[in-house]
């Protein structure tokens, strides 16, 4: 004789929940390694020309080293912003359903990171 299937275990469901957190924390993740990636190289290159034209910053076309540097750390902040809401509507939602959600070291790391994103931009803006 064939049972019928049984809904899902509480087991298995409270199993699913954590692997569905597990994946919040690695998308966290590439956002703030891509972030981070786009706020070291923005700072780079402006620390580089920088230096390289004697502490001046010398604006080249449309588009100078400092305007571009300032771009990409900026693109690396609002990189890290849109993580970090999809992240927060993500962890909303699987407390919506019930499961316990602790913090996570990867929001933490966000928040460092995006601090120091932001100590690196004003640098570059501050600093002509």
């Amino acid at each position: 004789m064939v049972e019928a299937a049984a809904g899902p275990r509480a087991d298995q469901v409270a199993l699913a929940l954590d692997r569905t957190r597990l994946a919040y924390d690695r998308t966290l993740m590439a956002g703030v390694r891509t972030g981070l990636s786009l706020i070291t190289f923005g700072f780079s290159v402006y620390k580089f020309f920088a230096l390289e034209g004697r502490g001046a910053v010398r604006a080249e076309g449309a588009l100078g080293s400092r305007a571009f540097g300032i771009l990409l750390i900026g693109g690396g902040l609002i990189t890290l912003l849109v993580s970090v809401l999809q992240y927060a509507a993500g962890v909303r939602e699987l407390r919506r359903l019930g499961a316990e959600v602790r913090s996570s070291m990867p929001a933490l790391i966000a928040g460092v990171v995006s601090a120091l994103g932001i100590v690196a931009l004003t640098a570059a803006i501050l600093r002509h």
